[in-house]
C-alpha cells in the first residue's frame, strides 16, 4: 500500500523532533504535526527557561559575596519583566532554530493538532494524511488538583509568563519543578513557603541528599512545610490569595503554583480509534522497541510513563528512527546510571543508585561522605556547604552511585557518569589524581567509609 509518509510524528517536542530529523536523514518520508511550540516542554517551559531563571536567582548571593573579595556592588534591584522579557527572546530564537533543523532535515513540518484517524491515518485541521508508522511524542501536561479555588492557582506552563513577580509565593509539591522554583522566586527576592503533603520532599533521591538541602534551604530563610496540603484557595478583595491548609492553618499570599506532577496529554488524540492500551496510570503502554499494542504507532517520551527527562526522549526518538529505517545501527536505548540534576540553589546531581536502593537490590555496600564550606566562601560569612557521598559495592570494589549538593553539581557529576558507565571501581578514583585547589578533587581524596 502507498502512504503519504513513511513516518508520522504527532508532537515536535525534544523526541519528536529528533526521531523526525534522524528518519529523515536515512531518506524516510516524514512529516511531523505541532499544535503548540516547537521544541516541546523542554525548551519552552522546561529545562530551558527554567535554567535561565535559575542563573537569574543566583546573583543575589553573587553580589553579596563579591563584597567580600573587594568589590563594591551597587544593587539597584532586579527587574522581572527585564528578565521574562529577555527569556521570551531567547525561546523564540529556539522555536526558528527548531523550525529550521526540521525544514532543512527534509521533514514536512505540520501546524495543528493531529488526531488519529486509524491505523494509518491522521488527521490534522481537517485534512488526512496516510502513513506507515504513526509515532506518538506529545508529552505531558500540568495537573492541577480538584479543590475550591483551583482556577486561581498557577501551572508549571504559566510560572514562565507571569506578568508580575509575586511578592508572596506558596509553591506545592515535592518534586524538582517545586524545589527549584521554590529557590528561584526565594533567590529573586520573593517570600517564598514550600508546601509538600510528604515528610520530606524530593522522593526516590539519595536520604542523605534530601535532608542535606532540606537544612540548606532552611538557612536561607526559606518556610518549609511538610506533611501539609492545601484545602482550599480564596481570592480576596485586594486580588491576594487566602490559603487554608487542611491542619486548619491559613496564609495571605499573592501566588500558588502547583508543581505536582504532570499528566499524558493524550487529549482528542483519537486513541480510541486505534488499539492503544494504556497501562493503570494513563500513559501509553509500550514494548522495549517503543511498540504500542497497535503494530502502526509507536510512542516515546513523558507519554509512555518512563524516565521523563529530555536526553532519554532524545535518545528514543534516535533509537526509534534507527530501529524503522536503519536497522543495522539500531540499539536499544540503555536506561542504566542516567545521570540528573536538580537546579534549586544549591544545585543536586546524582547518578546510579542512592544507599536506600544498593540495599534494597541486595548490595553490601561502603559509603563514603564529606560536608565541607566552598572555598569561595572562605572570605565570607555564607555557611553554605557542599555535601558528596559514594555509594560502594564491597564485593567488586564498584562505585555504584555518585551525589552531590553545591554549586555546578550538574558539570561534575556529568564526568563521573561517563566513570560509572565505564565501570569504574573506588580503587580507580583512590589512584586518580585530584584537580587543586577543586571541591572535585574531594571525590578523589574520600577515603574512609562512613560508620553512621
Amino acid at each position: 500500500m502507498s502512504y503519504d509518509f513513511d513516518l508520522f510524528v504527532i508532537g515536535a517536542g525534544s523526541g519528536g523532533v529528533r526521531a523526525s530529523r534522524f528518519a529523515a536523514s536515512y531518506g524516510a518520508r516524514v512529516a511531523v504535526a505541532e499544535s503548540r511550540y516547537l521544541g516541546g516542554t523542554c525548551v519552552n517551559v522546561g529545562c530551558v527557561p527554567k535554567k535561565l531563571m535559575v542563573y537569574a536567582a543566583h546573583y543575589q548571593d553573587e553580589f553579596a559575596l563579591s563584597r567580600s573579595f573587594g568589590w563594591s556592588v551597587e544593587q539597584k534591584g532586579f527587574n522581572w519583566n527585564t528578565l521574562i522579557s529577555n527569556k521570551n527572546t531567547e525561546i523564540e530564537r529556539l522555536n526558528e532554530i527548531y523550525k529550521k533543523l526540521l525544514i532543512n532535515s527534509g521533514v514536512t513540518l505540520i501546524n495543528g493538532h493531529a488526531k488519529i484517524v486509524d491505523t494509518h491515518t491522521v488527521e490534522v485541521e481537517g485534512k488526512q494524511y496516510t502513513a506507515e508508522h504513526i509515532l506518538i511524542a506529545v508529552g505531558g501536561w500540568p495537573q492541577i488538583p480538584d479543590i475550591p479555588g483551583r482556577e486561581y492557582a498557577t501551572d508549571s506552563n504559566q510560572v514562565f509568563f507571569l506578568k508580575e513577580q509575586p511578592k508572596r509565593v506558596l509553591i506545592i509539591g515535592g518534586g524538582y519543578i517545586a524545589v527549584e522554583f521554590a529557590s528561584v522566586f526565594h533567590g529573586l527576592g520573593s517570600e517564598t513557603q514550600l508546601a509538600y503533603r510528604g515528610d520530606l520532599f524530593l522522593r526516590g533521591f539519595d536520604t542523605d541528599v534530601r535532608e542535606h538541602v532540606h537544612q540548606e534551604l532552611l538557612k536561607k530563610g526559606m518556610t518549609l512545610r511538610f506533611n501539609c496540603d492545601v484545602q482550599r484557595i480564596d481570592k480576596q478583595d485586594d486580588n491576594s490569595l487566602l490559603i487554608t491548609f487542611k491542619d486548619g492553618q491559613t496564609s495571605e499570599v499573592d501566588c500558588v503554583f502547583y508543581a505536582t506532577g504532570r499528566r499524558p496529554m493524550l487529549d482528542n488524540l483519537g486513541l480510541e480509534n486505534v488499539k492503544v492500551k494504556l497501562d493503570n496510570r494513563g500513559y501509553i503502554e509500550v514494548d522495549d522497541q517503543y511498540q504500542t499494542s497497535e503494530r502502526s504507532v509507536l510512542a516515546i517520551g513523558d507519554v509512555t510513563g518512563g524516565i521523563q527527562l529530555t536526553p532519554v526522549a532524545l535518545a528514543e526518538g534516535m533509537a526509534v528512527a534507527r530501529r524503522l529505517f536503519r536497522k543495522e545501527e539500531y540499539k536499544p536505548v540503555n536506561y542504566d546510571l542516567i545521570p540528573t540534576a536538580v537546579f534549586c540553589i544549591p544545585n543536586i546531581s546524582t547518578v546510579g543508585l542512592s544507599e536506600e536502593d544498593a540495599k534494597a537490590e541486595g548490595y553490601d555496600v561502603d559509603v563514603y561522605k564529606s560536608s565541607f564550606r566552598p572555598m569561595k566562601l572562605s572570605l565570607s560569612d555564607q555557611q553554605e556547604r557542599i555535601f558528596m557521598k559514594l555509594v560502594v559495592d564491597k564485593a567488586t570494589d564498584r562505585v555504584l552511585g555518585c551525589h552531590m549538593v553545591g554549586p555546578d553539581a550538574g558539570e561534575l557529576i556529568q564526568g563521573l557518569a561517563v566513570a560509572l558507565k565505564a565501570g569504574a571501581t573506588k580503587q580507580v578514583f583512590d589512584e586518580t589524581i585530584g584537580i587543586h585547589p577543586s571541591a572535585a578533587e574531594e571525590f578523589v581524596t574520600m577515603r574512609t567509609p562512613s560508620t553512621d
